[in-house]
Parts: structure tokens; C-alpha cells; sequence
């Protein structure tokens, strides 16, 4: 749900969102009827809802497929025990399609984290080493399958490996300053992928597989920034506003609006850098990095996605007396909040 007084002050998001909405019924329509699918499906929405809309766009072929890879990294979350009780429509949904990609970085996957059961990581090396176990290895999945279709040519694995490692969640104790720093260095070692996903993303060529990877890279980015030195991360959720991700989704198209969202989140993130962290230089000298080469595109100024809050006036009172009207419509159905999503 987004409230009213969350559009008024971002109402430039008006329009992603109501789009998002009516994407989001079309898509529903598409749900093939069988059981096992409509269970797939219906839970990939609950517990994702920009994976579900990115793999929604896909062709019917990897998108069945792609689903079953979603539900093998959910494998050490706290759904575990309602997945398993479910898990016999994934099966039946997994023998459908193509299973040779899949059951090799299951196996992988397996084999890797099994080694941490017994050891802590305690280690940077241990920690990427889990990571790519847990993440990387889904990077290396995803790229395989999109190079069966006959979509994409094969990545080298160095940038598959980079381009879910990104993704992988922060996981962190709860100890306020020390805390922090911790998780400084986690997202900063998150940023040393960045690059890569670049190179990895200018290289591909099918419309569907290039917003399917962008649009969850950009926001994974926002996260990144949003998390960076912020203390709230341990007192509560953390999440990216839902007009903020509705606008990525829809305004996502070519690689001018990578470059150009990835430039202006590393300035946010750049702006948060506290000089009394343990390792502010790093963190600096990354960030310098991505702007960089976000600028040696030469596409910042070609983006059709800008994150920046510019709207003439005339566009600004529209969408505010549409909010208004929106409300007062909601209001009508005993509720003071819009719900879009």
C-alpha cells in the first residue's frame, strides 16, 4: 500500500505506480492454471515482488524455468519450513522443464554451504567464498540458461559470479557502532562487483533478459546506498520506496538508465561516507570508480530513467489532484490509504 501523503510528496511516482498496478493484473491473467503453477507463481509474489515482476516479462519458456531457480535461493530463509511443506508443486513444476542447469548448481550450491556447516566465516575469503556459494553460483545458473535459449551469448563465469553476488542479502548482528562498520564493509565489498555487472550488462542483447537483469540491479544498488552507514538497518526494515521501485521498473530500458541510476545512487551512497570509518578510502576510491565509468559511456545524458525529483508545475498539481482524487475514492471503501501494489 502506499499512503496519500507518500504521493504527495513523491508525485512524480503517481504514474509508475498505477502502471505497475495494471502490469501487475495482466500478468495475473498470464498464470498458467494448473496447481502447481498458480502456486509458484502466487508465492514468488508474495515473497518478491520485483523478481516476480522481472521474471513475469520473460518469454513463457524461461520463465517457468527461472522460477525454479528462484525457489532454490530461498533455500536458507526463514520461509524454509512453508516452502517444504509445499515443496511437491516445485517438484512437479521442475520436472516440466529444463532440469540439466538447475540440478548442477543445486548440487554445487549443496556441497559449498555444507562445508560452512561445522565453521564460521571468518574470514573476507570465507565470506565470498559463502556468498558465491549461496548467490554466485545463481549468477552462473541464470547465465547458463539465457545462453541455451539461444538469447545470450555465454559471460565469462569471473562476471556471471559478480552479477548475483551484488544481490546476496546482508546479514549482520545487532551492536550499534561496531555494527555499522561491519556492515560499511559488507556493502562496500558488495560495490567491488559493481564494475563487472556493467561490462557483463553492456554485453547483452535481448530486450526481456536485459530489463530482467537491470531492474533488479538497480535496485539492488539503491539498497546498497540506502543500507550504507545507516544504523536503522538494525532496528527495523530497511526497504526503497514502492513508488521508487515502480519507476525503476517502468523506466528501465537501455543502458543509459543503468549508468545514469547506478551514478546517481553512488553519489548518494559517496555522500554518507563518514571519514572516521575504519576504511572510508576504499569505500571512496569504489565509488569514484563507478562514477567514472558511468561517465566514460558518454550515455548519462541519454537516460530515459532519472532518478532526480524535477517536474514542471503543471505536471505536479495534476498528479496531486489525482492523488486527491484517488483518496477520496479509496476513502469510500472505509480506508484512507491507495493501494497499488
Amino acid at each position: 500500500m502506499v499512503s496519500l501523503g507518500e504521493i504527495l510528496k513523491h508525485p512524480y511516482e503517481l504514474y509508475p505506480l498505477l502502471k505497475l498496478k495494471m502490469a501487475a493484473r495482466n500478468a495475473e491473467k498470464r498464470i498458467p492454471r494448473q496447481p502447481h503453477w498458480r502456486f509458484c507463481y502466487s508465492t514468488l509474489r508474495k515473497f518478491s515482488k520485483t523478481f516476480a515482476f522481472v521474471i513475469e516479462q520473460l518469454p513463457a519458456e524461461l520463465r517457468h524455468t527461472i522460477i525454479c531457480v528462484w525457489y532454490l535461493s530461498r533455500s536458507d530463509t526463514k520461509d524454509d519450513k512453508f516452502l517444504m511443506d509445499q515443496f511437491h508443486h516445485v517438484s512437479t513444476a521442475f520436472l516440466e522443464w529444463e532440469k540439466e542447469t538447475i540440478e548442477d548448481i543445486t548440487k554445487r550450491m549443496g556441497e559449498g554451504m555444507a562445508q560452512y556447516i561445522c565453521k564460521e566465516a571468518e574470514t573476507v575469503y570465507d565470506y565470498d567464498e559463502y556468498c558465491h556459494y549461496v548467490s554466485g553460483l545463481i549468477g552462473l545458473g541464470l547465465s547458463n540458461l539465457f545462453h541455451t535459449s539461444g538469447a545470450e551469448d555465454l559471460a565469462p563465469d569471473s562476471l556471471c559470479n559478480s552479477m548475483a553476488l551484488i544481490l546476496q542479502d546482508l546479514k549482520y548482528e545487532e551492536k550499534s557502532v561496531k555494527a555499522v562498520q561491519c556492515l560499511n564493509e559488507m556493502v562496500t565489498n558488495a560495490l567491488t562487483h559493481v564494475e563487472d555487472y556493467l561490462t557483463y550488462m553492456s554485453a547483452l542483447r535481448d530486450p526481456a533478459i536485459f530489463r530482467f537483469w537491470a531492474i533488479f540491479q538497480i535496485i539492488t544498488m539503491g539498497y546498497l546506498a540506502l543500507c550504507y552507514n545507516n544504523v536503522e538497518v538494525f532496528r527495523g526494515v530497511v526497504k526503497i520506496r514502492t513508488g521508487l521501485a515502480a519507476k525503476v521498473r517502468d523506466r528501465t530500458r537501455t543502458m543509459a538508465d543503468v549508468y545514469g541510476a547506478f551514478y546517481d545512487f553512488s553519489c548518494m551512497l559517496k555522500s554518507k561516507i563518514d571519514k572516521n570509518d575504519p576504511n572510508p578510502t576504499k569505500t571512496l576510491k569504489i565509488t569514484a570508480g563507478i562514477q567514472k565509468a558511468c561517465r566514460d559511456s558518454g550515455l548519462l545524458n541519454k537516460r530515459f530513467l532519472s532518478l532526480s525529483l524535477s517536474l514542471s508545475l503543471s505536471v505536479l498539481v495534476s498528479l496531486i489532484i489525482l492523488a486527491i482524487i484517488l483518496s477520496q475514492l479509496s476513502g469510500r471503501r472505509s480506508s484512507n490509504y491507495c493501494e497499488f501494489y
